[in-house]
């Protein structure tokens, strides 16, 4: 594999800075929890469905159980010991009943003391340690099947996405679009359901350009991919998102269905969805924590600050990025093997020497995370509407993925920004890629730049660019970074945003259970 002589010390000031800028950061999630997070610990737990009896939608018991938790006696707390002790209060015998109850008003949530909270925590303990051993045999199932059929032959894999908005046509698109070269299909979301505070329940027939992040959705694509697998003879990766409001969640469910990867970035959700930047960093500490412990490999969301701003000139903000994802995972418990670190191919092509650009720009990012699953973006930003243009820019893009060694390769789209892709464009996105991986091949083993040429001097000059901006934001702290606007172009305040009122710092007596077993890497 081809890699860049970068200046070892600039490296390591870049990582030193990098955890500078970072650690703040955790120690503020590790001293707050969210609605969220104590969501995911009850789904660990059991509680699944949903009321439905409520006048404007079906409201998700966990939702139920925690808000009036919160109402009663507060989050700072943590949510297991007041549920559990209520549980054995009112002799129920699941926390769906005692969801049913608390609906009907019939419990009144306390945080009990002594030998009583003692009781509750041991109880909520063994529970959530019940649903990860859950997420454990999943893991375990992962590793037998893909030992049984095979992982893909070559790098990179060939993630293709599909968004019907009916889980059932994305199964179809899916199955063919697996059977046609694609090894990774990531099914796309609905629109807004990163805004939402809940997980909806059940199966999607009728998503806007997706469908919804359910557990019966993830279920429904794994058993079909898995179908799939079998007949053509390699393991296909399911990938869907634990972002927005609901990340923890996400994350759980995805750990206890078996999905591969999931869209899971640091600062995309503050930056593009204006989720508030204190509950994303907790939501996205403890998410990666879960998939750490499932085996998921996670996908970044560098990619999408070339869309708001320059590639050329916003590329340092990339690397910065990149490696403050990679601090926040790797003290999550993410090995290198699960960092899926995003970049994208979206240089203006008008600009002279844009592929050479590129390149460099790849080759950066592949020498700074040698062991990483780099996902590569395919261009969008560029994207004209003129598909015949659009099919050359997007085999370009597949050309820098082979010369660089990218790991996982977005299928590019000629009608992107035109419609929504058919089955026939995506046959001949396809086509297009199976094109170059074959007519390419190893061609990365040839491709050495020179070490004083243009794509060397470019990637140093990022590298140096990027230590730079870490040395500011060391300075100026990472919360006031993303309020100025360093990355994307975006100004998201600390204070603002959605979910903020979502937030709870912890008592001295909070209990997490799912925290604990997850810190501890315990099964009991």
């Amino acid at each position: 594999m081809t890699v860049l002589e970068l200046d070892p010390g600039l490296v390591r000031r870049a990582r030193q800075m990098a955890a500078r800028a970072a650690d703040p950061v955790i120690a503020l999630a590790r001293a707050h929890t969210t609605v969220a997070v104590e969501r995911a610990a009850l789904r660990l737990a059991g509680i699944t469905g949903a009321d439905t009896t409520y006048r404007s939608g079906d409201v998700p018991w966990v939702n139920r159980v925690v808000d009036t938790v919160r109402e009663h006696c507060g989050l700072q707390h943590g949510v297991a010991v007041p549920a559990f002790h209520a549980l054995a209060e009112h002799d129920l015998a699941s926390l769906t009943e005692l969801a049913e109850a608390t609906a009907a008003g019939q419990v009144r949530f306390t945080v009990p003391t002594g030998r009583a909270r003692t009781r509750a925590a041991r109880a909520a303990r063994t529970a959530i340690a019940r649903g990860l051993r859950q997420v454990d045999r999943a893991r375990t199932r992962r590793d037998k099947l893909i030992a049984r059929w095979g992982d893909p032959p070559q790098r990179p894999w060939i993630y293709l996405i599909v968004a019907t908005g009916d889980i059932d046509e994305d199964v179809v698109q899916a199955a063919n679009a697996a059977r046609a070269g694609a090894d990774i299909i990531a099914v796309i979301r609905s629109t807004g359901q990163s805004l939402l505070d809940y997980v909806p329940e059940g199966a999607t027939h009728h998503g806007f350009a997706g469908t919804y992040a359910t557990q019966e959705n993830f279920r429904i694509m794994r058993a079909a991919m898995d179908e799939v697998s079998k007949e053509v003879g390699r393991y296909i990766r399911v990938t869907n998102y634990a972002s927005g409001l609901c990340m923890p969640e996400m994350a759980v469910l995805a750990g206890l269905e078996r999905l591969d990867m999931m869209l899971n970035d640091s600062m995309y959700g503050i930056l593009f969805r204006d989720i508030n930047p204190i509950r994303t960093f907790v939501d996205q500490r403890f998410s990666r924590q879960v998939h750490a412990r499932a085996g998921i490999i996670i996908n970044t969301g560098e990619d999408n600050y070339l869309t708001t701003a320059d590639a050329v000139e916003a590329a340092h903000t990339v690397t910065v990025s990149q490696l403050l994802n990679e601090r926040f995972a790797h003290e999550a418990g993410l090995a290198d093997g699960q960092l899926g670190l995003g970049h994208a191919f979206e240089i203006n092509p008008e600009l002279p020497e844009s592929f050479r650009l590129e390149l460099a720009h790849a080759l950066l990012a592949r020498s700074l995370f040698p062991d990483a699953p780099l996902k590569w973006m395919p261009p969008t930003k560029h994207m004209t509407g003129d598909v015949f243009r659009g099919y050359l820019l997007d085999g370009f893009f597949n050309l820098a993925g082979v010369l660089t060694g990218q790991s996982i390769l977005l299928v590019g789209m000629m009608t992107e920004a035109v419609v929504t892709p058919f089955l026939s464009d995506r046959d001949l996105a396809l086509a297009n890629v199976r094109y170059v991986l074959n007519a390419a091949g190893k061609l990365a083993e040839d491709f050495t730049p020179e070490p004083d040429g243009f794509i060397a001097k470019r990637a140093q000059q990022v590298l140096s660019e990027a230590v730079d901006l870490l040395e500011r934001i060391v300075d100026d702290g990472l919360l006031d970074a993303i309020a100025d606007g360093t990355f994307g172009l975006m100004r998201r305040p600390a204070e603002g945003g959605k979910g903020h009122d979502g937030v709870v710092e912890k008592a001295e007596d909070y209990c997490n259970p799912a925290v604990d077993l997850l810190e501890e890497g315990a099964t009991r």
